[in-house]
């Protein structure tokens, strides 16, 4: 019996999934307490119509991860920091600095876990950061560290 998921059953596959069971674990186990529906064309129409928009809403993503990545490549962030002698930085500068920046500068809203930087920023300088914006979607960005007027 063919039977549609609607949570994760162990052994047999994940929401959402089309699978062939037996009918008495169809009927007895799965129906009985709700961990699947029997696979009707209606119940299957409905499925295809869930995996089109999912593949849509993945598709409308990476467009606009890929939009965000020609707008951030190569661009230059200039931040401010303190420093000491040496061109030594007090404390460094952190990936949430760096999203916030680009925030402010470029208007494109970021998270800081997104941000991979070359080396630690601890002094002044010009360095290398790595926006990851989705699976296989990234844009190198440079950015420059000055004193602190």
């Amino acid at each position: 019996m063919k039977v549609i998921l609607t949570q994760d059953v162990k052994g047999s596959g994940r929401k959402g999934e089309l699978v062939n069971v037996s009918d008495g674990y169809a009927n007895n186990f799965l129906l009985k307490r709700g961990l699947a529906i029997a696979a009707t064309p209606q119940a299957m129409n409905e499925l295809k119509n869930r995996e089109a928009a999912a593949a849509h809403r993945l598709a409308e993503e990476k467009k606009a991860a890929e939009a965000a990545a020609k707008e951030l490549e190569g661009k230059t962030v200039k931040l401010y920091a303190r420093g000491g002698a040496g061109g030594k930085l007090f404390g460094s500068v952190s990936t949430k600095e760096i999203a916030e920046a680009i925030q402010k500068e470029l208007g494109i809203e970021l998270d800081k876990r997104k941000i991979s930087l070359d080396a630690e920023i601890k002094a002044f300088g010009t360095y290398n950061a790595e926006v990851k914006l989705y699976a296989g979607v990234s844009a190198r960005v440079f950015v420059v560290v000055s004193e602190q007027q």
